[in-house]
């Protein structure tokens, strides 16, 4: 019989990477279902192709989420999403470029907020990056409550 602190230890590591992840499908939804908007904020940047910026920002918004909270090629998928929140940061939410920022509910405060939570996330996903994935989802279907972390165990040279 497998202890709650022994599920504890395989679950949390997937919800943290859950709740890490969950923003980026539903923001790409948003994108295809409100297409135009994207489009316009696409526009804005000084980088060509709108379309096709804005076709790779949906794909690896519901791309990368996947295979992440999934264990597969987490890091690859973890280093990709965090250029891309590095990057939408530096191009969306430029909160320095609004006078006042700081005053009242002006626009460059939302973007002041936006930019670092940008890069907050950016700060997690580093983590995925570095300490790779701990619990694979089919590892976890397969046997949910098997006992202690079941990450990669060093090989021996």
């Amino acid at each position: 019989m497998t202890s709650l602190a022994e599920w504890l230890n395989t679950a949390t590591p997937f919800l943290a990477k859950l709740c890490l992840v969950c923003l980026f499908p539903l923001s790409a939804l948003d994108k295809v279902v409100h297409w135009d908007q994207a489009m316009k904020q696409a526009r804005s940047t000084p980088i060509p192709g709108p379309a096709v910026l804005l076709m790779l920002g949906i794909l690896v918004e519901a791309i990368t989420p996947v295979l992440i909270v999934a264990g597969w090629w987490d890091r690859a998928a973890a280093f990709v999403l965090m250029g891309f929140c590095a990057v939408t940061a530096l191009l969306f939410h430029r909160w320095w470029e609004y006078p006042h920022f700081w005053s009242g509910q002006g626009e460059g405060k939302s973007h002041f907020w936006d930019f670092f939570k940008n890069f907050g996330l950016v700060g997690g996903l580093l983590l995925i990056v570095i300490v790779g994935g701990y619990v694979p989802v089919g590892q976890l279907v397969r046997d949910p409550l098997a006992p202690g972390p079941r990450a990669a165990l060093p090989t021996a040279h």
